[in-house]
């Protein structure tokens, strides 16, 4: 009897990490089981505004964007990009500091990024201009912003810019909490149906497994998305978001979404106290 194929469509974006945990599915390593997985590649701001629509079966998403897209869709528990002590930062040119950011300008890059509800946890109220996260530091430099709030490969090379750091949010986080930083996630359209949903959980957990026990071979293809990295940079970058969190957010993972939300409710960014659903 022959096997029934379906097809589902998985977006993410095009950054080296998410690249890694995608390798076994977009060179054809893994058995998919009569499963057709398409893939689509988008900034994330583009992302969690689809995932909003419900466009996707499977996208990265914001954990910020969770909320708005909560009753469409479910957290995978595998596929998190958590900083364990380290995470979006706030850099600036000299003499912009924390004390004086009040009143100035901070690029950020969406405002449904959880690096940028971070932010506003740790300090609200700042003013801010939405900017393409690859554009920020440029953008800081030539003096349109007075900080900038950076994401992904920007956070191991502000420095060659002349920029210095305010702030960590991932450290301010940790000792705030003591939990690693959700940053992105990774969810699943209900509509699938449950026994669809736990298939294709398991199947991304596997390419994550996979990539990490084929890490130079999953790292090769992850270059082609590095944005000029070298190597080395590329490598530790995908170190710091592709980990045993990854793999499965365990229950401290679990702990700081919730945590996450619970905050943002207590501080008044979401009006309402958001608990987190995961896949079984």
């Amino acid at each position: 009897m022959a096997v029934q194929t379906q097809e589902i469509t998985i977006a993410h974006s095009p950054d080296s990490d998410d690249a890694f945990m995608f390798y076994a599915l977009a060179k054809d390593k893994l058995d998919t089981r009569g499963l057709t997985v398409h893939q689509v590649l988008k900034d994330i701001q583009s992302l969690n505004q689809d995932a909003i629509n419900g466009r996707y079966e499977v996208s990265a998403i914001s954990f910020a964007a969770y909320p708005l897209v909560k009753e469409r869709y479910k957290l995978m528990p595998c596929g998190a990009s958590m900083g364990d002590n380290y995470g979006p930062m706030v850099i600036a040119k000299p003499g912009v500091t924390a004390e004086n950011l009040k009143g100035k300008t901070v690029a950020i890059p969406g405002k449904l990024t959880t690096a940028y509800l971070t932010m506003q946890l740790w300090q609200p109220g700042l003013t801010v201009v939405e900017v393409p996260f690859d554009q920020i530091i440029d953008y800081v430099v030539a003096g349109k912003a007075d900080a900038g709030l950076i994401i992904h490969e920007g956070q191991l090379m502000f420095q060659e810019s002349g920029l210095e750091l305010i702030v960590d949010l991932g450290v301010w986080w940790q000792k705030e909490t003591g939990l690693p930083l959700p940053l992105g996630g990774n969810v699943v359209r209900k509509d699938l149906g449950d026994k669809m949903v736990k298939e294709v959980t398991d199947l991304f957990k596997s390419a994550i497994v996979f990539a990490l026990e084929h890490r130079q071979d999953a790292l090769d293809y992850a270059m082609t998305f590095a944005r000029d990295m070298k190597r080395e940079l590329a490598d530790k970058f995908v170190g710091m978001y592709v980990n045993e969190l990854t793999v499965d957010y365990g229950e401290r993972g679990r702990k700081a979404v919730t945590k996450l939300f619970e905050m943002a409710f207590e501080k008044g960014i979401t009006t309402e106290l958001i608990v987190p659903e995961f896949v079984d």
